[in-house]
């Protein structure tokens, strides 16, 4: 057996944070050193942060990028270290630095530049054309960057073909629900059909409505998963490969043979000095990691996107309308897990049309929660405000304007408190509320984070079961999930008076806003015609009420916001 010890470095970085970021990475190796890791891996842009956009087009950012890269190239004594950086050449790369006692041995330039969903990288860089492999003594690794090992015949086939028998692929892969598992057969199937083990590093941790799941893998060349790392937390995975295995494999594949030709004589091969001995380290056994059920993992995704978004900008409490109804009472026990009990304050602030019930919720969920809870009526400011427009408005029933208005007098007292303590406003709008535009401009959308803005109703009460659950004990109380879902703007108001049950209405914006189906494709899937094309055009018209949204945490296939570029002076409808 040719054993081979790899460690992931699986980060939480932050965009533009050179210092910190370079520390943990010097961390890590340190504790590479320390398991006798003879090669340690961080994600894609570990140095700089990932994804840094605009920040690229700034010259002293990239400088202080290469300054870092020094910085965690002298830590790198006694051990290869890969890991992400921004090179500049006569352009900027995506890349990944091969550093080796000390110095820079190498470095791979990413090939596959996303340009869908969240991904903007054209807009950025330049392709890499070369995928070379190096030679570390008996061994041969290759490196590549994330997108890179998604292609069938990609740079993970050439370098395998050219002798690589480890392929270090490090990744700035955000979260989805369900993608952790569609990564790893992917992976899986990558090595095992390149005869090859796979060690994918990926970062973790909430930047802007990005949550990156981490989920790192080592992989061996069957494709069976040697080594998983938690998902979203910070963590180090360290595995034992059996290099000869490979050797092995390839031996009983003769298909491999003619490609591995042509392959050997394009792909350059990068030679290291040799190491000293390290001193000899006991095999070890990999704890077990299982991955998490889907909500559980949605969940998990939430808390770590507001804790993130919260600390990272500097803050350390947040205020949050309590209402009594389920999404605020999701949002307020999400932000206690976070943030803790004494960084979270609720406010009631009920109107004329409030009832009883979520009143005495509102201050229960606060109560169970052990949070601040402020109460605010807001029924003589309401009043204030009709007498002031009483002029203009004369002769006119009320409507939909008067009960904007109670939204937007709540808006602007969380607001007062955000100025006057500091507190980041979160906001309680879900998924299906932002999509038909079921919300108030500058009322329950003034905020500073979206929370569950990516959350559709129905899974909002699942999550809100799972909280429950996993406290032993109604953080949320029963009648808050029994009640019918209302914004009580007006005596007897439901949410189903506007629109359609939540399940057909999630049902509809699933095929229409996730995966893209037409007007027709939804009939077709038994949906109410008048009910689809009504959905369809309240979806359409509400684009400017959504640019003006503060951003949440992503957790389906395709969020609002980076993911969703529909123009808002647009006259296509379907019919």
């Amino acid at each position: 057996m040719r054993r081979f010890r790899v460690g992931l470095g699986q980060i939480n970085p932050t965009v533009g944070d050179f210092e910190g970021n370079v520390r943990k990475i010097v961390e890590a190796i340190e504790r590479a050193r320390a398991l006798g890791c003879q090669l340690v891996a961080f994600p894609e842009l570990a140095i700089p942060g990932y994804p840094p956009e605009d920040l690229l087009f700034k010259p002293a950012f990239i400088e202080a990028n290469l300054r870092a890269l020094d910085d965690v190239t002298r830590a790198s004594r006694g051990l290869t270290v890969v890991v992400g950086f921004v090179d500049r050449r006569d352009d900027i790369f995506n890349a990944a630095g091969v550093l080796h006692d000390g110095v820079v041995a190498g470095v791979y330039h990413k090939h596959y530049l996303p340009n869908y969903g969240v991904f903007d990288e054209n807009r950025y860089f330049q392709a890499g054309t070369e995928a070379p492999v190096f030679a570390a003594g008996e061994t041969v690794f290759a490196v590549n960057v994330c997108e890179d090992i998604w292609y069938p015949a990609g740079p993970t086939t050439v370098q395998a073909l050219a002798g690589a028998e480890l392929v270090v692929n490090i990744n700035g892969s955000p979260y989805h629900a369900g993608k952790a598992r569609f990564r790893e057969q992917m992976v899986a199937t990558r090595a095992a059909d390149d005869l090859v083990c796979v060690a994918y590093v990926n970062m973790v941790g909430g930047q802007d409505e990005l949550v990156f799941d981490g989920a790192s893998l080592v992989v061996n060349e069957r494709g069976q998963c040697v080594a998983r790392g938690r998902q979203f937390e910070e963590d180090f995975v360290v595995a034992d490969l059996d290099l000869e295995a490979v050797f092995h494999a390839r031996l009983h594949d003769p298909r491999r043979r003619k490609e591995k030709l042509r392959a050997g004589e394009t792909t350059p091969r990068i030679a290291l000095p040799a190491l000293p001995a390290a001193a000899q380290v006991p095999p070890l056994e990999p704890p077990t990691v299982t991955p998490l059920e889907r909500v559980d993992e949605i969940y998990r995704a939430l808390v770590l996107g507001t804790r993130d978004y919260v600390r990272k900008n500097g803050f350390t409490r947040v205020v949050i309308g309590l209402s009594g109804g389920i999404d605020s009472s999701l949002v307020a026990a999400l932000a206690v897990e976070a943030l803790g009990r004494e960084n979270v304050a609720g406010v009631g602030m009920p109107s004329p049309y409030s009832s009883a019930g979520t009143r005495r919720d509102a201050q229960r969920v606060a109560k169970n929660l052990g949070i601040e809870f402020l109460s605010i009526p807001i029924t003589s400011i309401l009043r204030a405000y009709k007498r002031a427009l009483a002029r203009a408005f004369k002769g006119l029933k009320e409507d939909v304007t008067e009960e904007n208005l109670q939204a937007r007098i709540r808006g602007n007292l969380l607001m007062a408190l955000s100025n006057k303590f500091g507190w980041l406003v979160l906001t309680t709008g879900n998924k299906s509320e932002y999509s038909v535009g079921y919300t108030t401009l500058y009322g329950d959308m003034a905020g500073g984070f979206a929370v569950i803005k990516d959350v559709p109703k129905m899974l909002v009460y699942e999550v809100a079961r799972h909280v429950n659950r996993s406290a032993g004990r109604d953080l949320v109380p029963e009648t808050v999930f029994e009640r019918a879902p209302s914004a009580e703007l007006r005596p007897g108001q439901t949410d189903q008076d506007t629109l359609p049950p939540y399940a057909e209405l999630d049902a509809i914006l699933e095929g229409y806003v996730e995966e893209d189906r037409g007007v027709n494709d939804l009939i077709a899937r038994g949906f109410a015609a008048e009910t689809v094309r009504r959905v369809v055009a309240m979806v359409d018209r509400n684009e400017y009420k959504r640019r003006q949204a503060p951003i949440g945490v992503k957790i389906t296939p395709r969020a609002f916001g980076r993911d969703w570029r529909l123009p808002i002076v647009n006259r296509f409808r379907e019919r």
